[in-house]
């Protein structure tokens, strides 16, 4: 069992008060030690162990927070500066790198702020995108992705489209994209989380799932042939559902995870049914990558009021997708 790499974030936001307060909270637990990636100014107010290799995050864990040292400064709580975007950026490859080596069993990221990093010429719309990048070359356990999950409790959503305009999101659906995104769910659900005959919903775009095509016709002209591929190829797949049904206590009860047409629609059932503790989970990479729902949260930086439960059921989740990958 090796520890995990965790990614700072932005310095600026809420990511190192949340990887404290995780620390803190998982110390007593070996199976959960991990070592945060970053310049030790960034944690100046914590106990705190610098170590050269990641094998040695176990040993300190208990003791204090174990941090791979980068290049970097310290930040203003609150204030996004464009200037740590390099330290971002190289604190997310190095945890990459200890993945793809074999030195971490996965890797957490905490939250970015897009807008910093696109003003140092940051070229992807996201984490997602830019670990599908870095994770290139390599093989994934299952059908390769990136894809992006949300998890909390009992409910797994994954996105057919992600950071894209509704607009887009309807231009961009297609019936290859969501064969794609189904076989690596489909995939993840077998190899990630134990499930020998996962079962997959697919939300339809339009309310009431087209409604026979009176409401839109992409439920019968794309996804509903691409379930019908599915099946075919052995796999157990609905047809469109009406997304504004499909979530509630029964009617989870009837599938492993929901395959959504478009980021709110996946997302807003998810941090209803648990806002603190929902877990973004990249599928589909040659690495376990999970993360918080959640954002930077500028405003609150800096005021020890930011909640640590979404970094810690992603620190568990990753723990638990590791076990499986082993296993399986």
């Amino acid at each position: 069992m090796r520890p995990f790499a965790l990614s700072m974030g932005d310095p600026a936001g809420i990511g190192p008060e949340i990887t404290c307060k995780a620390w803190h909270g998982l110390r007593t637990s070996p199976d959960h030690a991990f070592a945060v990636i970053a310049p030790p100014s960034v944690f100046p107010d914590v106990p705190h162990q610098i170590i050269t290799e990641l094998s040695d995050a176990t040993e300190v864990f208990n003791t204090a927070l174990p941090i791979l040292s980068i290049e970097g400064t310290a930040a203003e709580a609150g204030r996004a500066r464009s200037k740590h975007a390099a330290a971002i950026i190289a604190s997310i490859e190095t945890a990459v790198s200890l993945c793809l080596s074999g030195q971490a069993d996965a890797m957490i990221t905490n939250p970015i702020a897009k807008h910093v990093l696109y003003d140092a010429g940051f070229k992807f719309p996201g984490h997602t995108e830019f670990l599908g990048h870095l994770g290139q070359g390599h093989d994934a356990p299952y059908a390769a992705g990136p894809v992006m999950m949300l998890a909390a409790q009992d409910l797994k959503v994954g996105l057919a489209t992600v950071h894209v305009s509704l607009k887009s999101a309807a231009i961009q659906l297609s019936e290859d994209i969501i064969l794609r995104t189904a076989r690596v769910i489909l995939g993840a659900l077998k190899t990630d989380f134990g499930i020998k005959n996962p079962r997959l919903a697919l939300t339809g775009l339009n309310p009431h799932a087209g409604e026979d095509g009176a409401l839109g016709r992409e439920e019968i002209e794309i996804i509903n042939p691409a379930a019908h591929k599915l099946r075919e190829a052995g796999f157990t797949v609905t047809d469109a559902q009406p997304a504004d049904t499909l979530f509630h206590a029964e009617a989870r009860r009837g599938y492993d995870a929901v395959l959504a047409m478009y980021h709110d629609q996946g997302l807003i059932p998810v941090k209803t049914l648990d806002f603190h503790g929902g877990v973004n989970i990249t599928l589909g990479l040659p690495f376990i990558r999970t993360s918080p729902d959640h954002g930077t949260a500028f405003g609150i930086a800096g005021k020890n009021c930011a909640r640590p439960d979404s970094l810690i059921a992603a620190i568990r989740k990753a723990r638990e997708i590791a076990d499986n990958r082993h296993a399986n």
